[in-house]
Order: C-alpha cells, then structure tokens, then sequence
C-alpha cells in the first residue's frame, strides 16, 4: 500500500551514504532537511546539500537521521514509483484506444503526468494540470517539458483531444515562457483536421514562443486495425504536402537561428518517398525519442563502425528482424557489411499482423508476429539478434508479454538482445 504522507525507499546501494546511515527498503522518507516530499522528484530537488537531515517512518515510528555526502553526490536511494496521473482526454488519435487485448498491462495506461513529461520525455496535453503544478514546475525548475500541441486553434485542438473544457494551449505555452521553462512540443498530423493551413499555422503560433518552445515535431498519426474511431491515415501526398510546408519554415529559422527548430518525423519521409535531410540539419536531435533523426542517425552510425580484430561467425548462420518501414535501410547496411567485412547476416521485414500493416517499426512487433515470421524463415539458421526497440526496457519480453525464453523455444534460435544501432549489431555479432 503506498503512503499517504511521504514516498518509500524501494533500494539502498550497498555500502551507500544512505546505507551507512541506516535506512532501509520500505522505510518513507517523510522530509528532508525540513522539505516535506511528496514524490522522487522532490527528492532528487532537495537531495543535492551535503548533508541531508532525514525524517523517515519505519512500522509506523518516526526517526531522524543524518546522511552525509559530497554536494550532489547520490546518496544511494532508489524510489518507489509514484502513482501516474492519467488523461481523462478522449483525443480522436488516442494510440492506447486502439489497443486490442492481450498486451503488456503497463502499455494500457493513458499517462497526463507533467512528472513524467520530465524524467522521460513523456508527451502531455497540460489539460489536466492546476496552479500548483505550474508553480512547482516554475519552481524546481522541471524543464524541459514535452507537450502535444497538435494545434494552436482552441477550437480544433478541444475536439482532437475530445475535451471541450481544455485551456487554450496558447495561454499555457506563454506562461511558461514567460517563467523562461523549455518546452519540445509535437504535432500529431491527422488528415483532414490539423493539416495544410492549420499546420502552417500552428507552426507560426509555436515560433512566437522560440527559444523556449526549443523545437517542434510533426509526426504521422499511427492507426491500429483495432481502432474503433474513423480517421484517415497520412498517405504519401499527405506526407509530401506536410514536407512541403515544413520545409521553407526551416530554412527561415536555420538562416535566422542557425537551428531548424520544426522537424517532420523520419516516418514522414518514408511515407512521401524522398530522402531524408542531412543530419546536421536536425540540429542536437531534440526530439529523436519521438522518432525524428533516429534513421538519418543510424546512416551516418554505420559509416563509422569500430570493427574488432576478429570477428568469427564459427560457421553459425545469422539473422535479424525488424519492421517494414526501416528494413530497406538496415538491409542497405547488412549488404554492405557482408561485401566489405565478410560478415552475413540475414534480415527478415517482419509485418506487423497484431495492429496491423499500417504500423510498421520494430518497437511496436509482437513476440508472437515475430515468431509466425520465423517459422518458415529459420531454416539452418543458429542465431537470432533481437533489437533492443522491441523489447521492455529493462526485461527481456516483448508487447505481447512473450519473452526472448518462449522465441527460443519456438524457433530453435539462440537469441542475442541487440543494442539497436550500428555498433551495437557489430558488438553483438564479436560475442559469438
């Protein structure tokens, strides 16, 4: 049961401060050095002075303990995750609405955290923060901050996100600007509502707040057979058109900034066909978690690959997997990689029947699509490389909660958890 007052140690480092002075798993920490904490965040605020008077609970009794470290050396706690705020948001695009059963339960969580837009790039409407969340956000200095904008038209934007009584996302924007908070913002395009002259639009609206709205992304809207709301998908003309209005936005802010500023995610430019821009044009990669540079960095990755001395695939036939949208490109690699390296490896486009075809990266394959594909592709093939996108974070499991243990015992293959870039395909290949 999570405490009401206070937040609960999950780990203490062996041999830590934090150690050392006593505490343990399951004990709360009520304050420290006075400032009363209400979650990880005000204790990462509060934690940096070298020397933290801590007030903690343990089976109900209240202690006092001093925990000395170097200033802003970690004291060796790890803490309980805080319950996440969800969206109460009923957006037409809503990916997690598209979900069918079966998946991993975490993945069904309509998250509207503000805390979680910060420790992780979480994308948030702000439709559900207060004034007390904005003071915090000023005062702790919880920037940047990722927010979906989609449009700046109140109008528009209330009934994409299904929510008539959402504030006007311009008031919130300046606000935040005006308390000099950095923002990375998205725009999730969908056809015949935030397109053409609104997008044009919400681009200038967004410029306004430059430098600290520091970089905008216009993403196609993902679409899962399973979805039970009509809407039409990006198609090729749709993506070039949006290309096309992107385009002389960043030429103006590159020329006037030296820094882009708005940016079509790398699946716009699959969809419309053309090539990517360079990678110095996506400036620091802002915005790669949300897909846009990742491709474009991958290209420029495997151009500078540190091969090992020697690699020996001790006669093991190889192959790999990923999603239908970036195979043409690690294919491209794979070849390359075999004529000039003499390493071969086999990659498999693996389509995603689980959502559907229209969905078509590596990090949202199923276990079980995957494992469908192989069947009639594993023939003398031993090893199987796993990228690491299609995978929990921290767990071997894929959505579906089929794990690299159950591929194994379907397949026949070793499977080998693959770090997803261009070094991390070679290391994993030096490990056979």
């Amino acid at each position: 049961m999570r405490p009401r007052n206070g937040i609960e140690i999950e780990s203490v480092l062996p041999d830590s401060p934090a150690e050392k002075a006593g505490l343990q798993p399951d004990d709360i920490l009520l304050s420290v050095n006075s400032h009363s904490l209400r979650d990880a965040i005000d204790f990462m605020f509060f934690r940096s002075a070298a020397r933290l008077l801590v007030e903690f609970s343990r089976n109900g009794i209240k202690h006092r303990v001093q925990i000395k470290t170097d200033e802003g050396t970690d004291p060796g706690i790890t803490i309980k995750p805080f319950k996440v705020k969800t969206c109460k948001n009923n957006c037409v695009f809503c990916f997690v609405k598209q979900l069918p059963k079966g998946l991993r339960k975490p993945l069904y969580i309509k998250d509207e955290d503000y805390r979680l837009s910060f420790l992780y790039g979480n994308y948030m409407t702000l439709s559900n923060i207060d004034s007390c969340d904005r003071k915090r956000i000023v005062d702790q200095r919880l920037s940047p901050i990722y927010i979906s904008v989609h449009t700046t038209n109140k109008s528009l934007r209330n009934k994409m996100i299904g929510n008539p009584r959402a504030s006007d996302i311009m008031k919130e924007l300046k606000f935040f600007s005006d308390k000099k908070i950095r923002m990375h913002t998205q725009i999730v395009l969908c056809p015949g509502f935030n397109d053409g002259i609104e997008l044009q639009n919400t681009i200038k609206d967004l410029y306004k707040f430059y430098p600290y709205v520091s970089s905008v992304a216009v993403v196609p809207v993902g679409l899962t057979m399973h979805r039970k709301q009509q809407l039409n998908p990006v198609t090729k003309e749709d993506a070039l058109r949006a290309i096309e209005i992107v385009a002389p936005f960043q030429k103006r802010f590159q020329k006037k900034h030296g820094d882009p500023i708005v940016y079509c995610s790398d699946e716009m430019y699959i969809k419309a066909g053309i090539n990517f821009p360079n990678l110095k044009d996506y400036g620091s990669l802002p915005q790669i978690e949300n897909g846009v540079g990742m491709v474009p960095l991958f290209l420029s990755q495997s151009k500078k690959i540190r091969m090992a001395k020697t690699i020996s695939q001790e006669g093991q036939k190889i192959i790999t997997f990923t999603g239908t949208s970036f195979y043409p490109f690690l294919k491209k690699f794979i070849d390359r990689l075999s004529e000039k390296e003499d390493i071969h490896v086999d990659v498999l486009p693996v389509e995603n029947n689980f959502f559907g075809n229209a969905v078509t990266v590596a990090g949202l394959l199923t276990g079980r699509d995957i494992i469908k594909n192989l069947h009639d592709n594993t023939d003398s093939y031993r090893v199987l490389l796993v990228p690491d996108v299609a995978l929990k974070e921290d767990e071997d499991i894929f959505l579906d909660n089929v794990s690299l243990k159950d591929v194994e015992e379907a397949t026949g293959l070793k499977t080998i958890r693959t770090e997803a870039t261009p070094q991390g395909f070679i290391d994993a290949i030096g490990t056979l």
